[in-house]
């Protein structure tokens, strides 16, 4: 269970959409407090998810080969392949040269863009257009975008991971904690740049945010890709040992 959960955290934090969504957070006025509000909402999804799969299992692992067990490999399965799928789907759109009009274009949906047409986001004319939006986001807000963009179907996995735990080792709990902390570490780390050298985390983050701009797309393709293929090896591996 600890190395599914800490792969699937480490994918998590890497994820660029997020990312470059809380960059644009801590750009904005404020955006000490903003990015607060969206690294609380963040971590309380995981630990929500986390508690509601312990709340079913009751903190102990179903008995291997059993229907819960399963079921669970069986989800995680699913979601690999999913992951797979998608991730090829993007590469042949982006090999086409097509519009990107994926749910992960949420940055733009959130702040009031329809999906495929917002500019080019490695332009300026982008870069300032939601750098103008985020300016006007709250607290609240931010915390709301938190949650539109939790990587749903990577959770999803870690829920999936989670129904192993057994909460009579504490083992398990460390392997929690470390997940929801690995899983918040990218945010986290810029947010606390931001509080001990504001001025060199600003240059740096611009610089991030551009980064991401220009190589958004291989880097969807290549995590969900790297993450689909871990979770279908290792539930293959379980089912049929």
């Amino acid at each position: 269970m600890l190395l599914d959960l800490l792969v699937i955290g480490l994918v998590i934090t890497i994820y660029p959409l997020p990312v470059m969504a809380f960059v644009l957070v801590l750009s904005a006025p404020k955006g000490l407090w903003k990015g607060l509000a969206f690294i609380l909402a963040w971590l309380a999804c995981l630990v929500a998810v986390i508690a509601i799969v312990l709340l079913l299992t009751g903190g102990e692992p179903p008995a291997p080969r059993s229907p819960p067990s399963t079921a669970g490999l069986a989800a995680k399965l699913a979601i690999g392949i999913g992951l797979v799928v998608y991730s090829e789907r993007r590469r042949r759109r982006r090999s086409r040269g097509g519009p990107d009009t994926a749910p992960d274009a949420a940055p733009d949906t959130a702040s009031g863009s329809a999906p495929g047409s917002a500019p080019d986001p490695g332009s300026d004319s982008s870069q300032n257009s939601h750098t103008s939006r985020m300016d006007q986001v709250t607290a609240w807000s931010a915390a709301g975008l938190a949650v539109l963009l939790q990587p749903w179907g990577m959770v999803g996995a870690a829920a999936a991971t989670v129904v192993d735990a057994n909460l009579s080792h504490s083992e398990s709990f460390l392997a929690l904690l470390a997940f929801c902390l690995l899983a918040t570490s990218s945010l986290l780390a810029m947010e606390l740049y931001m509080v001990f050298a504001p001025e060199k985390a600003g240059r740096a983050l611009t610089g991030l945010r551009t980064w991401l701009s220009d190589h958004k797309d291989p880097a969807i393709v290549v995590t969900c890709l790297v993450l689909g293929l871990w979770l279908v090896g290792r539930s293959l591996y379980e089912l049929t040992r």
